[in-house]
C-alpha cells in the first residue's frame, strides 16, 4: 500500500464528485470542534453521500482497497488472530481469512510503521496479510463491541456457577496472567475486570450487572472488611496459594470499585543489576551506603520504587548489620531484616523515633512524606546512619525542590542528602517473537539529537526490534518490564548550588557538568541494546 497521498483528500473527492466543495466546509467546521477526527470519517459519520463510494475511494486514493466494515462483514474472530489491544493500538481488525491469507482493515489514518507491525506479527503465525481501508469509527465502534464479549480465558459464570467460584477464577486468571493489579468495577450496565500487566491495563471480561452485589459480598466477606459500610476501606486475603492480597475498596457512581494488588509471599528479591540498573557493581558501592547520608529513590506512582529499594537493601544485607525497615505496609518479607509495618496506633515519624533508640545501621523509611518524617530521616543520617527513602517526584533534581517546599532548610538538605536515584519502567520486548529490523533514519535522527545534547554516543549500526506478539506474551509483543534510571550523586559543587539556594534548573545545569545524565539517556541505551522499542520509551518520557 502507497500511503503518500497525491494530494488533500478533499480536493480529490471533490475532482472525483464523491463529494462538494460544501460538504467539505462543513466537514471542516466539523472537525474544527473534533480536531483528532479525519476527514474521511467526519464526511462518513454527517453522511453526506453514498459511504461505499466513498470508502472506495478514500482507498484508491491512499493507493488500497476500501471497504465498508460491519460485523457481517466479520467472517472471522478477531481475537483468534490479534489481541484487543493489538488491534486497538494499531486501528486494524483481521475480517476474512483464506487459504494462508488474511484480509486486515486499517482505519483511513493508518501509518506504515503500524501496517509493518501487522504485517509482521501475521507473518510470525505463517498468514500473508492483505490490506484494506475503512473508516476508524467502525474500527473503534466493533473493536468496542468485541470487548463487551472478551473474556480472555475467565470463567465469567464461574465454575459450577457459584459466585465463590467466579471470584475465584478472577483471581487465579490474575495470577497466571502474572498481574500486579485486579480492577473489578461496576459500571453501568455490566461489571469490568481488568488485570495490570506489565504496567498496562487489559479488559479481562464483563460480567452481567445482577451478579454485582453478590461479587462485592464475597470480596468483604474474604478480605475482612465491613459488609454494610459503603464507603472506602482497606483489607486483606491472606494465604490465597503462594499470595498476599492487599484489598482497596472505594464507591462510584454505580458500586463499589475493587483493586486487588497481588504480593507473592517469600518472593525472590531482584537483583538491582538485572532490574536494568546502569551503573557498575564499583559505582553502585560508592553511591549507597555512605553513612551521615540519605540515598532517596524518586518515581511517580507504580513505577517501581519501593521494588527498587528493596534491591539495594538485599544487596546491603549481612549479618553484621543492623536493618531496620518502617513501611505501609510490608510488601516482601526478607529474611535477616527488621521489618515494621506503619498502623493506626503509629505514624512514619512516631516509628523512626522509635527505631533510633534500636541501634541501627541501616534505616529504610517507606516514603518522606511531610517534614516532620524529612527532619527525622535528616536526623537520623546526620547522627552516624545511613536512611534510604523514597518520594514521589518526576525526576532526581525535583527532589531538592519537594524537600524545600516539605520545609526542610537548605543546609539540610545540602548536608544529608548523598544521592537521588530516579526510575521508570518500560515493557520489555518479548524475546520468543521480537523481529529485528535496522534503525530507520527518522529513528537515527531522534536518537543522534538527544546523544548530542547530552554528550553520548550510541552505535546504531546494529539491529532494532519491533513488537509482533506470541502466546508467551498474550499477543502483546511485551514480556515483564525493565527499569530506566538516572543517579544523581550530590557532590560538593551541587551542595553548594543547593546552599546558595539556586533553583532546580541552575542545579540540573552544575549536575550535567558532574557527571549526572538524565532519565533518557539510560532509555536510549536500553532501546540500542534491544530490550524495548522508541515508541515505548516515548510513552514514558515524550521524548518527541
Amino acid at each position: 500500500m502507497d500511503l503518500k497521498r497525491r494530494q488533500p483528500i478533499g480536493v480529490e473527492l471533490v475532482k472525483r464528485g464523491i463529494v462538494t466543495e460544501n460538504d467539505i466546509e462543513k466537514a471542516l467546521e466539523y472537525q474544527r470542534e473534533h480536531p483528532k477526527k479525519k476527514l474521511g470519517d467526519i464526511l462518513y459519520i454527517l453522511e453526506v453521500c453514498d459511504p461505499f463510494k466513498l470508502v472506495e475511494a478514500i482507498g484508491d486514493i491512499i493507493g488500497t482497497k476500501g471497504v465498508l466494515l460491519t460485523n457481517k462483514t466479520l467472517k472471522i474472530k478477531i481475537t483468534d488472530y490479534i489481541s484487543l489491544d493489538i488491534a486497538k493500538e494499531n486501528k486494524a481488525i483481521p475480517f476474512e481469512i483464506n487459504n494462508g491469507k488474511i484480509k486486515v482493515c486499517f482505519a483511513d489514518n493508518v501509518n506504515q510503521r503500524s501496517m509493518d507491525a501487522m504485517r509482521l506479527l501475521l507473518l510470525n503465525k505463517g498468514l500473508v496479510m492483505e490490506s484494506y481501508i475503512t473508516f476508524e469509527s467502525d474500527i473503534d465502534r466493533i473493536i468496542k463491541s468485541q470487548e463487551g464479549e472478551a473474556t480472555t480465558n475467565l470463567n465469567v459464570k464461574g465454575r459450577n456457577g457459584t459466585i465463590t467460584n467466579l471470584v475465584d477464577s478472577i483471581i487465579k486468571t490474575g495470577i497466571e496472567r502474572r498481574a500486579s493489579d485486579i480492577h473489578i468495577e461496576p459500571m453501568e450496565n455490566k461489571v469490568r475486570v481488568r488485570y495490570r500487566i506489565d504496567g498496562e491495563l487489559f479488559t479481562a471480561a464483563n460480567i452481567a450487572k445482577e451478579k454485582q452485589g453478590q461479587i462485592i459480598g464475597r470480596l468483604k466477606a474474604i478480605s475482612n472488611m465491613h459488609q454494610e459500610k459503603q464507603e472506602a476501606q482497606d483489607g486483606r486475603i491472606l494465604l490465597y496459594e503462594d499470595y498476599n492480597i492487599r484489598v482497596s475498596s472505594q464507591p462510584n457512581v454505580y458500586g463499589e470499585k475493587f483493586v486487588l494488588r497481588l504480593l507473592k509471599k517469600n518472593s525472590n528479591i531482584r537483583n538491582i543489576f538485572d532490574l536494568g540498573f546502569p551503573a557498575t557493581e564499583e559505582e553502585l558501592s560508592k553511591s549507597i551506603n555512605k553513612r551521615n547520608s540519605i540515598t532517596i529513590m524518586a518515581a511517580p506512582t507504580g513505577e517501581g520504587k519501593t521494588t527498587s529499594l528493596y534491591s539495594i537493601i538485599d544487596y546491603l544485607n549481612s549479618p553484621e548489620i543492623n536493618i531496620t525497615t518502617i513501611e505501609d505496609p510490608v510488601e516482601i518479607r526478607i529474611e535477616g531484616l527488621n521489618q515494621i509495618e506503619i498502623d493506626a496506633r503509629a505514624s512514619f515519624s512516631d516509628s523512626l523515633r522509635t527505631v533510633l533508640r534500636q541501634d541501627p545501621d541501616i534505616i529504610l523509611v517507606g516514603e518522606i512524606r511531610d517534614k516532620e518524617t524529612g527532619e527525622i530521616a535528616i536526623q537520623a543520617g546526620q547522627t552516624g546512619h545511613y536512611v534510604l527513602s523514597t518520594i514521589h517526584t518526576i525526576n532526581a533534581v525535583e527532589v531538592i525542590t519537594r524537600l524545600r517546599k516539605m520545609g526542610l532548610s537548605d543546609y539540610d538538605v545540602a548536608s544529608t542528602l548523598a544521592t537521588i536515584i530516579s526510575q521508570r519502567l518500560v515493557r520489555k520486548l518479548c524475546t520468543k517473537c521480537r523481529k529485528e529490523r535496522p534503525f530507520t533514519e527518522e529513528e537515527k535522527q531522534i536518537i543522534e539529537k538527544i546523544g548530542k545534547k547530552y554528550g553520548v554516543e550510541y552505535n546504531l549500526n546494529g539491529m532494532t526490534y519491533d513488537a509482533i506478539g506470541c502466546k508467551h506474551c498474550n499477543n502483546t509483543g511485551f514480556f515483564d518490564r525493565i527499569g530506566v534510571f538516572e543517579i544523581l550523586n550530590v557532590t560538593e559543587e551541587i551542595q553548594a548550588e543547593i546552599m546558595r539556594g539556586k533553583s532546580s534548573i541552575e542545579i540540573k545545569q552544575e549536575a550535567l557538568k558532574q557527571g549526572y545524565r538524565p532519565l533518557v539517556v539510560d532509555g536510549i541505551r536500553k532501546v540500542v541494546q534491544g530490550y524495548t522499542t522508541l515508541e515505548e520509551l516515548n510513552k514514558k518520557l515524550l521524548i518527541y
